[in-house]
Protein backbone atom coordinates (compact mmCIF):
# COMPACT_ATOMS: atom_id res chain seq x y z
CA UNK A 1 0.00 0.00 0.00
CA UNK A 2 1.21 3.50 -0.84
CA UNK A 3 1.18 5.24 2.54
CA UNK A 4 1.21 8.72 1.09
CA UNK A 5 -1.74 8.04 -1.21
CA UNK A 6 -3.67 6.47 1.66
CA UNK A 7 -2.95 9.48 3.88
CA UNK A 8 -4.14 11.94 1.23
CA UNK A 9 -7.35 9.96 0.63
CA UNK A 10 -7.95 9.72 4.38
CA UNK A 11 -7.51 13.49 4.62
CA UNK A 12 -10.08 13.97 1.86
CA UNK A 13 -12.68 11.66 3.40
CA UNK A 14 -12.07 13.13 6.87
CA UNK A 15 -14.07 16.14 5.71
CA UNK A 16 -17.27 14.13 6.26
CA UNK A 17 -16.89 13.26 10.00
CA UNK A 18 -15.38 16.67 10.70
CA UNK A 19 -18.28 18.62 9.22
CA UNK A 20 -20.82 16.28 10.84
CA UNK A 21 -19.12 16.86 14.19
CA UNK A 22 -19.34 20.62 13.60
CA UNK A 23 -23.02 20.31 12.68
CA UNK A 24 -23.85 18.38 15.85
CA UNK A 25 -21.90 20.78 18.07
CA UNK A 26 -23.39 23.85 16.37
CA UNK A 27 -26.94 22.60 16.96
CA UNK A 28 -26.31 21.63 20.58
CA UNK A 29 -24.47 24.90 21.27
CA UNK A 30 -27.34 26.90 19.77
CA UNK A 31 -29.96 25.08 21.83
CA UNK A 32 -27.99 25.27 25.07
CA UNK A 33 -26.54 28.73 24.49
CA UNK A 34 -23.03 27.37 25.08
CA UNK A 35 -20.27 29.44 23.47
CA UNK A 36 -17.51 26.92 24.42
CA UNK A 37 -19.33 24.24 22.44
CA UNK A 38 -19.79 26.72 19.61
CA UNK A 39 -16.05 27.43 19.59
CA UNK A 40 -15.27 23.70 19.63
CA UNK A 41 -17.61 23.28 16.68
CA UNK A 42 -15.75 26.05 14.90
CA UNK A 43 -12.52 24.12 15.37
CA UNK A 44 -14.03 21.12 13.61
CA UNK A 45 -15.29 23.32 10.78
CA UNK A 46 -11.82 24.83 10.45
CA UNK A 47 -10.22 21.39 10.30
CA UNK A 48 -12.70 20.40 7.61
CA UNK A 49 -11.68 23.42 5.56
CA UNK A 50 -7.99 22.70 6.08
CA UNK A 51 -8.48 19.15 4.83
CA UNK A 52 -9.66 20.61 1.53
CA UNK A 53 -6.63 22.88 1.40
CA UNK A 54 -4.02 20.24 2.10
CA UNK A 55 -5.29 17.06 0.42
CA UNK A 56 -4.83 18.40 -3.09
CA UNK A 57 -1.57 20.14 -2.21
CA UNK A 58 -0.07 16.98 -0.72
CA UNK A 59 -1.34 14.81 -3.57
CA UNK A 60 0.47 17.01 -6.09
CA UNK A 61 3.59 17.44 -3.94
CA UNK A 62 3.93 13.70 -3.32
CA UNK A 63 2.86 12.82 -6.88
CA UNK A 64 0.03 10.58 -5.67
CA UNK A 65 -2.87 12.20 -7.55
CA UNK A 66 -5.44 9.47 -8.15
CA UNK A 67 -8.75 9.12 -9.95
CA UNK A 68 -10.40 8.28 -6.62
CA UNK A 69 -9.08 11.48 -5.08
CA UNK A 70 -10.20 13.56 -8.05
CA UNK A 71 -13.73 12.20 -7.68
CA UNK A 72 -13.84 12.23 -3.88
CA UNK A 73 -12.65 15.81 -3.42
CA UNK A 74 -15.62 17.52 -5.14
CA UNK A 75 -17.96 15.01 -3.48
CA UNK A 76 -16.67 16.00 -0.03
CA UNK A 77 -17.02 19.67 -0.99
CA UNK A 78 -20.69 19.03 -1.75
CA UNK A 79 -21.11 17.22 1.57
CA UNK A 80 -19.71 20.31 3.29
CA UNK A 81 -22.21 22.58 1.51
CA UNK A 82 -25.15 20.25 2.22
CA UNK A 83 -24.32 20.13 5.94
CA UNK A 84 -23.01 23.64 6.57
CA UNK A 85 -25.32 26.02 4.74
CA UNK A 86 -28.71 24.55 5.78
CA UNK A 87 -27.43 24.48 9.37
CA UNK A 88 -26.56 28.17 9.12
CA UNK A 89 -30.05 28.90 7.75
CA UNK A 90 -31.51 27.02 10.73
CA UNK A 91 -29.38 29.04 13.16
CA UNK A 92 -30.49 32.33 11.63
CA UNK A 93 -34.15 31.28 11.71
CA UNK A 94 -33.91 30.09 15.32
CA UNK A 95 -32.28 33.29 16.50
CA UNK A 96 -34.83 35.41 14.60
CA UNK A 97 -32.31 38.24 14.70
CA UNK A 98 -32.77 39.32 11.08
CA UNK A 99 -35.51 38.13 8.71
CA UNK A 100 -33.59 39.67 5.81
CA UNK A 101 -30.49 37.68 6.72
CA UNK A 102 -32.57 34.51 6.84
CA UNK A 103 -33.92 35.15 3.33
CA UNK A 104 -30.48 36.02 1.93
CA UNK A 105 -28.94 32.89 3.42
CA UNK A 106 -31.81 30.74 2.13
CA UNK A 107 -31.31 32.11 -1.41
CA UNK A 108 -27.56 31.66 -0.98
CA UNK A 109 -27.98 27.99 0.03
CA UNK A 110 -30.43 27.12 -2.75
CA UNK A 111 -28.20 28.75 -5.38
CA UNK A 112 -25.13 26.89 -4.10
CA UNK A 113 -26.82 23.51 -4.21
CA UNK A 114 -28.53 24.14 -7.55
CA UNK A 115 -25.27 25.30 -9.11
CA UNK A 116 -23.42 22.18 -7.98
CA UNK A 117 -26.21 19.89 -9.17
CA UNK A 118 -26.29 21.60 -12.57
CA UNK A 119 -22.52 21.53 -13.00
CA UNK A 120 -22.44 17.83 -12.11
CA UNK A 121 -25.04 17.24 -14.82
CA UNK A 122 -23.05 19.28 -17.35
CA UNK A 123 -19.89 17.35 -16.56
CA UNK A 124 -21.71 14.06 -17.05
CA UNK A 125 -22.94 15.21 -20.44
CA UNK A 126 -19.50 16.51 -21.35
CA UNK A 127 -17.77 13.30 -20.27
CA UNK A 128 -20.12 11.30 -22.50
CA UNK A 129 -18.94 13.42 -25.43
CA UNK A 130 -15.23 13.31 -24.67
CA UNK A 131 -14.93 16.70 -22.95
CA UNK A 132 -12.27 17.63 -20.43
CA UNK A 133 -14.34 17.74 -17.24
CA UNK A 134 -11.67 18.94 -14.83
CA UNK A 135 -12.61 21.81 -12.52
CA UNK A 136 -12.30 25.33 -13.91
CA UNK A 137 -10.25 27.94 -12.07
CA UNK A 138 -13.37 29.90 -11.17
CA UNK A 139 -14.90 26.84 -9.54
CA UNK A 140 -11.70 26.30 -7.56
CA UNK A 141 -11.71 29.91 -6.36
CA UNK A 142 -15.36 29.63 -5.32
CA UNK A 143 -14.69 26.43 -3.40
CA UNK A 144 -11.60 27.85 -1.71
CA UNK A 145 -13.54 30.91 -0.52
CA UNK A 146 -16.60 28.92 0.56
CA UNK A 147 -14.89 27.37 3.58
CA UNK A 148 -13.68 30.60 5.25
CA UNK A 149 -16.94 32.28 4.18
CA UNK A 150 -19.01 29.66 5.97
CA UNK A 151 -16.73 29.93 8.99
CA UNK A 152 -17.12 33.71 9.12
CA UNK A 153 -20.92 33.47 8.99
CA UNK A 154 -20.92 30.75 11.64
CA UNK A 155 -18.66 32.79 13.93
CA UNK A 156 -21.12 35.67 13.72
CA UNK A 157 -24.13 33.47 14.49
CA UNK A 158 -22.40 31.68 17.35
CA UNK A 159 -20.65 34.59 19.02
CA UNK A 160 -22.19 37.93 18.02
CA UNK A 161 -24.24 38.09 21.22
CA UNK A 162 -20.98 38.30 23.18
CA UNK A 163 -19.93 41.63 21.64
CA UNK A 164 -21.31 45.16 21.84
CA UNK A 165 -24.31 46.00 19.68
CA UNK A 166 -22.36 48.37 17.42
CA UNK A 167 -19.86 45.61 16.65
CA UNK A 168 -22.75 43.18 16.23
CA UNK A 169 -24.26 45.37 13.49
CA UNK A 170 -20.91 45.82 11.74
CA UNK A 171 -20.35 42.05 11.83
CA UNK A 172 -23.79 41.45 10.31
CA UNK A 173 -23.00 43.89 7.48
CA UNK A 174 -19.75 42.02 6.88
CA UNK A 175 -21.73 38.77 6.68
CA UNK A 176 -23.97 40.29 4.03
CA UNK A 177 -20.88 41.35 2.08
CA UNK A 178 -19.39 37.83 2.25
CA UNK A 179 -22.68 36.25 1.19
CA UNK A 180 -23.10 38.72 -1.69
CA UNK A 181 -19.57 37.95 -2.91
CA UNK A 182 -20.17 34.19 -2.81
CA UNK A 183 -23.55 34.54 -4.53
CA UNK A 184 -21.88 36.57 -7.26
CA UNK A 185 -19.13 33.96 -7.68
CA UNK A 186 -21.75 31.21 -7.80
CA UNK A 187 -23.76 32.93 -10.55
CA UNK A 188 -20.57 33.72 -12.49
CA UNK A 189 -19.40 30.12 -12.17
CA UNK A 190 -22.84 28.86 -13.22
CA UNK A 191 -22.79 31.00 -16.35
CA UNK A 192 -19.19 30.06 -17.18
CA UNK A 193 -19.76 26.31 -16.90
CA UNK A 194 -23.02 26.51 -18.85
CA UNK A 195 -21.33 28.42 -21.67
CA UNK A 196 -18.36 26.03 -21.77
CA UNK A 197 -20.51 22.90 -21.88
CA UNK A 198 -23.24 24.25 -24.15
CA UNK A 199 -21.83 22.55 -27.31
CA UNK A 200 -21.95 19.16 -25.56
CA UNK A 201 -25.42 19.85 -24.20
CA UNK A 202 -26.64 20.78 -27.69
CA UNK A 203 -25.05 17.63 -29.08
CA UNK A 204 -26.81 15.54 -26.45
CA UNK A 205 -30.16 17.20 -27.16
CA UNK A 206 -29.81 16.72 -30.92
CA UNK A 207 -28.79 13.11 -30.47
CA UNK A 208 -25.38 13.41 -32.08
CA UNK A 209 -22.98 10.52 -31.58
CA UNK A 210 -20.37 10.73 -28.90
CA UNK A 211 -16.89 11.66 -30.04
Amino acid sequence: MNFRRAFVNTLTFARLPLILAWMALAVVAEIRGSWPLAVLGGVFMGLSGLSDLFDGYLARRWNVVSRLGQMADPLMDKVFYICAFPTLVWQIARQAESPVHAIVMLVFTVLYLLRDTWVTFLRSVGAAHGANVSAMWLGKVRTALSFPGAGFIYAYLALHHLVAVEWWNAWLCACFAVEAMLIGLTLWSLATYTSAYMPYLKAAISGEKQS
